[in-house]
């Protein structure tokens, strides 16, 4: 899986086609620039760059989304409240 299939994916998560377009459409152009050269310089131009625009999309994407890792801690929490409860009614 190349660097485009991977940011592809990440852009789906973040719904970044929704949030940010346009900025979608650039991220994902220089993941396949990355992908199609092996220049060093020319790679590290566009990582920079990827970077940059990723954490951008980052921030713009929407609160409370499920699979997040507060979602994941709060999951979590959820189970051993439960197991506690559990024990504690003798079960």
């Amino acid at each position: 899986m190349g660097a485009a299939d991977k940011i592809a994916v990440e852009l789906d998560d973040l719904h970044a086609d929704e949030t940010s377009p346009g900025m979608a459409a650039v991220a994902l152009d220089l993941a396949k620039a990355i992908d199609g050269t092996n220049a060093p310089t020319a790679k590290a131009v566009a990582a920079r760059e990827l970077r940059s625009i990723m954490a951008d999309l980052r921030k713009l994407a929407p609160v409370g989304e499920m699979g997040d890792a507060v979602d994941d801690i709060g999951e979590q929490r959820k189970k051993r409240q439960e197991e506690a409860r559990r024990r504690a009614a003798g079960g």
